[in-house]
């Protein structure tokens, strides 16, 4: 393995485990593993990771890696208190789409639930910081598709605006 590949591994490892602020927390966690870099090096490592930065429910932005099977989306403490307290505030649907609306933060958590239960209802989902985009299976009624995430997300059919 080479030394940037480590170096990214550990990069990934700092973000998906711990609220990184800025560059500099990341610097000095880099460099207790082992691997002081130059801000310059891990300015382009974080490019190259397409890493961002994703507001917390208390207002702190912290980095998160994208979208992927083998890391979180959030880090642990926001992905942790979403999952004790889903964060839903809304559903409304405009035919097979339902738009579900949570606190800042909780969307990506819970879009990565519904999405892995593989569930025949849903088609698929996008998730923003607040709002989740749900496509519904062709079919499939809003009941249906409610009384299924109510087994994933308790809390959403309280949230639920027009299921009839």
């Amino acid at each position: 393995m080479s030394d940037k590949t480590s170096r990214l591994d550990v990069i990934k490892m700092i973000i998906s485990h711990q609220a990184i602020c800025n560059q500099e927390e990341l610097l000095r966690e880099m460099d207790k593993a082992g691997f002081p870099v130059t801000q310059a090096t891990l300015s382009r490592d974080l490019r190259q990771l397409k890493v961002s930065k994703s507001s917390t429910p208390s207002g702190k932005y912290v980095y998160v890696l994208p979208s992927s099977p083998h890391y979180r989306r959030v880090p642990e403490p926001v992905y942790q208190s979403t999952l004790r307290s889903w964060g839903v505030k809304s559903v409304k649907f405009s035919g097979q789409l339902a738009v579900i609306h949570t606190l800042p933060g909780h969307a990506s958590p819970i879009a990565y639930e519904i999405d892995n239960k593989a569930m025949e209802e849903v088609i698929g989902t996008i998730a923003g910081d607040d709002t989740i985009m749900l496509v519904m299976a062709e079919g499939v009624s809003r009941e249906q598709l409610m009384s299924r995430l109510s087994a994933v997300v308790p809390e959403i059919a309280l949230a639920s605006e027009d299921v009839r």
